[in-house]
Order: structure tokens, then sequence, then C-alpha cells
């Protein structure tokens, strides 16, 4: 018996040229859409939102952050703007979101302000935490927190003192009215505190923080009086004012 043979077919001619064809308009597809896409409104930059802010101003964030309303959407990226942000002296952190279509918000975190005190011209300046002076024009707030008064533009010794300032609770900033420097050959960095409940503080910057406790616990449970916390820690309480009256009398009554 003969054996049929199988036929062999031939293999289908592949269409390169039509797949290739797609490819091409494909890619011009996506090209258009591109182009047309970063050409519209909708690529740009239709509103930048500020918050967080106390001292700076609104219009100084913009300026700094370098965005304007009709930039590219696309053309900066979040991490750019907050690096930006930061060479601001008052600035500690800032966070950048972008959401689309076209809107940018920036949240600032200033430094805290423990401080304040006057410009040459009068003006009230904020004193932030890392010893930077912002102008407190722009602020609406309450002066609970001392007056730094005498001090030079740029003495280091404000700005250790700033640092420290920060680290006292709220409430016990808060008694603190006024800070002097009060300097000594033993203590350059000594200061002269005065408070609103009526003690007068001499001490060191440099001690300051470990002598907070000792400060407290006096100005809790003595009349007022005047402190010192440097190397010793000693309390006079002022003179009532019949003692003060006897003592002019009997210096009156001996002369």
């Amino acid at each position: 018996m003969r054996q049929s043979m199988p036929v062999l077919r031939e293999p289908a001619v592949k269409r390169r040229g039509s797949r290739r064809l797609k490819m091409i308009l494909l890619l011009l597809f996506i090209v258009v859409l591109s182009v047309l896409f970063f050409n519209s409104s909708i690529s740009e930059v239709s509103t930048v939102t500020v918050s967080g802010q106390r001292f700076v101003s609104e219009d100084s964030i913009r300026k700094l952050s370098g965005i304007s309303i009709g930039d590219a959407f696309f053309g900066f990226t979040e991490r750019s703007i907050e690096r930006k942000l930061r060479t601001s002296k008052s600035i500690e952190q800032a966070t950048v979101t972008k959401v689309f279509p076209g809107e940018v918000r920036i949240r600032i975190q200033e430094f805290a302000a423990v401080g304040y005190e006057l410009s040459p011209e009068g003006e009230i300046m904020a004193i932030l935490s890392n010893g930077t002076s912002v102008p407190a024009t722009n602020a609406d707030f309450v002066v609970d927190k001392p007056l730094l008064s005498g001090w030079k533009k740029e003495d280091p010794i404000k700005t250790a003192l700033s640092k420290q300032l920060a680290l006292i609770p709220a409430q016990q900033l808060s008694d603190l009215s006024e800070i002097r420097p009060d300097p000594s050959n033993a203590y350059p960095d000594r200061i002269r505190i005065y408070t609103r409940t009526r003690f007068e503080v001499i001490t060191a910057v440099s001690v300051l923080a470990t002598k907070l406790d000792t400060l407290n616990a006096v100005t809790e449970t003595q009349q007022p009086g005047k402190v010192t916390m440097l190397l010793a820690d000693t309390y006079e309480p002022y003179l009532p004012e019949s003692a003060e009256n006897m003592e002019t009398l009997e210096k009156e009554s001996t002369q």
C-alpha cells in the first residue's frame, strides 16, 4: 500500500510593515497628545496656597519658593521647593504637596518664638529659638514671652540664650518678663532676669537649663526677692516696706 505524503503548507508571510506602521501611528498619537497637554492650561499651576506661617509673610514665602501662577505643573519637584524654603533663617520645616490638576500646597513650620525685642527703629521683633530676629508686625500675638533688652544684634550669647529659652515650658517662660545681659569676669554669659511674679534672678546662660527646677521651686514657695543661681544658689527676700521705713528712720536718727 502506498502511504500518502502529508501536504506541506507554506509558512504565512509576516506582515512586518503593518505592525511597524501601527507603532509609528501610536507614537505620533502620543506625541500629539503630549504637545496638546503641555500647551493647555491643565498642565499649569493654577493655585498656590500657603499655611502655617506666623511671622513670615505669605508673599515672602511665595517669592522664596519661586512658584507663580501659570508655571509648568511638572516643571519642578516638591523636594526642590522645600530646599529653597528652608534657606530662610526663620523656617524650620517646609512641606510642599502637588495636587493635580494645578494646585500647589505649601505648609510652613517656623522656629518657635521664645522672646521679643525692640529694634533701634522701635519695631517689635520676635526672637526665634535659633536666635533669628524677625519683625512681629505680621502676627497677631500677645507678649507672653520675655523681652530681651540691652543685647547686641549679633551677640552669640543671645543665640545661645534663645536655644535655652526654647527648652523652658510655656507656663514658666510666660513668667519671665525681661532678660538683660549682665556679664562678669567669671561668667561672661551672666544674665539678669526679671519675672512677672516680682523676682530678680541672676544666673548664666550656660547653667540656666540645670537651674530651672530650683528657680521654679523658689518662685512657687517663697515671697518675691532676689535669687542668685550660679556656682551656688542663694535667695534673699525683698525687705518689707515697714522694715525699709524703720531702717531709714534709724539712719536718720544716728546722723
